[in-house]
């Protein structure tokens, strides 16, 4: 090998390369984009290992072509890619790559996508129905429906519900609000939220006996309601189970895109959809809806045709 310094290949010792994957997971703040880098490093630093080469444009490529074939979708190879291309910058900046390598690495382009992509999202009667899923008889049945209520009824992010804390709900303007939350990106809003989502959060913070701290909290197996906040894993575990109890499968964001979708079809104006779910753009909440595709008044109702 010609300068071990310039290179990262098999003669690199381990801990090196991990030191710059840590590197790379350390800049990035969101704990989901974290995790899912964190699996696409290791995949990609194994594939590394065993294909004996250098780390450059020809290797980034050769593995990208190798997900292609296992046919992987556009979105899980562009967030390797992502990964892949951060790890670069971080060797370039150690000195373990030289620049002009990393650079054109990050030239190399990851999976084409065409379309937008609608997702999961439950129609007015099925929210209904998975609402009524919870048994209210129980601490646990009224906390999830509690959550579900809160998911469906103010289109929140999981991890958002799970660092929801009671002072947050507030009266303003004669209603309702989540008041000061923290979103994406460090963005602070204000949701409003409807009255049978309050009723529900009541009848939750009533049977608990808490009116302060975590909104939301895991329960010990004797029954008494945990100190700590429930975990945005766990927020996702209780959703799945009452979808597959419903007979469909779902993930608390879909329950975000059914909150949109019902707002949206309810002639919510546009602008304040986006105010609720914190998208920079309006740009973003027209693709979150897909209101350029309309599918219950779409192009094919107009044909004419009637063979």
């Amino acid at each position: 090998m010609g300068s071990p310094a310039l290179a990262i290949d098999s003669s690199i010792p381990e801990h090196l390369r991990k030191a710059v994957q840590m590197l790379v997971l350390d800049g990035i703040s969101s704990p989901h984009t974290r995790r899912a880098y964190q699996q696409a490093l290791t995949e990609f630093l194994i594939w590394f290992q065993a294909s004996q080469r250098r780390f450059d444009k020809a290797a980034v490529q050769s593995y990208r072509a190798e997900l292609e074939r296992k046919h992987l979708a556009a979105s899980s190879i562009n967030v390797r890619m992502s990964a892949i291309r951060r790890l670069a910058v971080e060797a370039a900046d150690d000195g373990l790559i030289p620049p002009e390598v990393a650079s054109a690495i990050e030239r190399v382009h990851g999976a084409r996508r065409a379309g937008v992509r609608l997702g999961t999202w439950l129609t007015c009667k099925e929210a209904e129905q998975l609402l009524a899923l919870p048994d209210r008889r129980t601490t646990k049945g009224l906390r999830d429906r509690a959550l579900l209520g809160l998911l469906i009824g103010a289109g929140l992010r999981r991890s958002e519900a799970s660092r929801l804390a009671f002072h947050q709900i507030q009266r303003r303007e004669g209603r309702w609000v989540i008041a000061d939350l923290l979103g994406k990106h460090n963005r602070l809003r204000t949701v409003p939220i409807p009255d049978w989502s309050k009723t529900m959060l009541d009848e939750w913070a009533g049977r608990a006996g808490i009116s302060d701290g975590a909104v939301f909290r895991g329960l010990h197996k004797s029954g008494p309601v945990r100190r700590t906040a429930l975990s945005a894993q766990s927020i996702f575990s209780i959703v799945r189970g009452y979808a597959s109890a419903l007979g469909t499968k779902l993930a608390p964001h879909d329950l975000r895109r059914t909150w949109a979708r019902l707002a949206h079809k309810g002639a919510a104006p546009l602008e304040q959809i986006q105010l609720s779910l914190g998208h920079a753009s309006i740009v973003t909440t027209e693709l979150y809806l897909g209101v350029k595709q309309n599918l219950s008044d779409a192009p094919c109702d107009h044909l004419g045709v009637q063979p």
